[in-house]
Formats: structure tokens, C-alpha cells, sequence
């Protein structure tokens, strides 16, 4: 069973790289969500996750300033951010990373390259999970 989506949630996308930022957002419009914002690394992103309301953070490992690991494990260091949902997106395939970015608390992960059908189905598994554990 799909789980319940809702696809006017706030969804953040964190790439220091524009490129990626437009094709993780243009595959998030083919899914079906409409309220998408961008931030170009973790830092930008952690401002604006502490004035906005996001129901949803796409992020990149591999970024300046802050790492995408980083930007996680300052995500749930937060009262607002105990339960947003996180999916990592990295270039590296490393098990200690996976390992890391699990015990920091993030909901999924993709390893590039990926397809729309990859983020889809990985964005289900974190609401199914959720919805499961509610």
C-alpha cells in the first residue's frame, strides 16, 4: 500500500551545485509536489529550516560550509527538526557513511546516479515508515 504524500508539503533541496538542485526539484514537480525551495549548502539551509516551516529536506553530502551531514545532525539537534524527514543524497556508495548518516538520524539515502523513480520510491519508504510508527 502507497502511503499518504502530502504533496503541498514544504520540501527543501540543498546542492551546492545548481544543476543538481534543478533536476532533484524538476523530478519532485513529476512526483507531484508543488511547494519547493531551494538553499545552495547546509548552512543557507539551516537558516532557513529555523525561520521556515519545511516538511521535507532533499540534501547533498558533498557541500562547502556545511556537509550535508552536518547540516543532518544540526537538523535534529533542533526541537523543530526531532522529526523532520531527511533523505541524503550522495555521490558515494561508502558503507561508513551510510553507517554515519544513520546513526545521525536520517530517513533514507539515494547514491548518484539516480532516477525519478529512485526518489520516488525512497520517498515513500520514509512516509510509510513514519506513517507505520505513528
Amino acid at each position: 500500500m502507497k502511503p499518504e504524500i502530502n504533496l503541498n508539503m514544504k520540501v527543501l533541496v540543498v546542492d551546492d551545485f545548481a544543476t543538481m538542485r534543478k533536476i532533484v526539484r524538476n523530478i519532485l514537480k513529476q512526483i507531484g509536489f508543488t511547494n519547493i525551495i531551494e538553499a545552495d549548502d547546509g548552512a543557507n539551509a539551516l537558516s532557513i529550516i529555523k525561520e521556515d516551516k519545511i516538511d521535507f529536506v532533499v540534501t547533498d553530502w558533498n557541500m562547502p560550509n556545511m556537509t550535508g551531514l552536518e547540516l543532518l545532525k544540526n537538523i535534529r539537534a533542533q526541537d523543530n527538526g526531532k522529526n523532520l524527514p531527511v533523505l541524503m543524497v550522495t555521490a558515494e556508495g561508502l558503507a561508513e557513511n551510510v553507517v554515519d548518516a544513520v546513526k545521525a538520524g536520517v530517513d533514507n539515502y539515494i547514491v548518484k546516479p539516480f532516477t525519478a523513480d529512485t526518489i520516488q520510491a525512497k520517498i515513500e519508504q520514509i512516509f510509510a515508515k513514519r506513517q507505520a510508527n505513528a
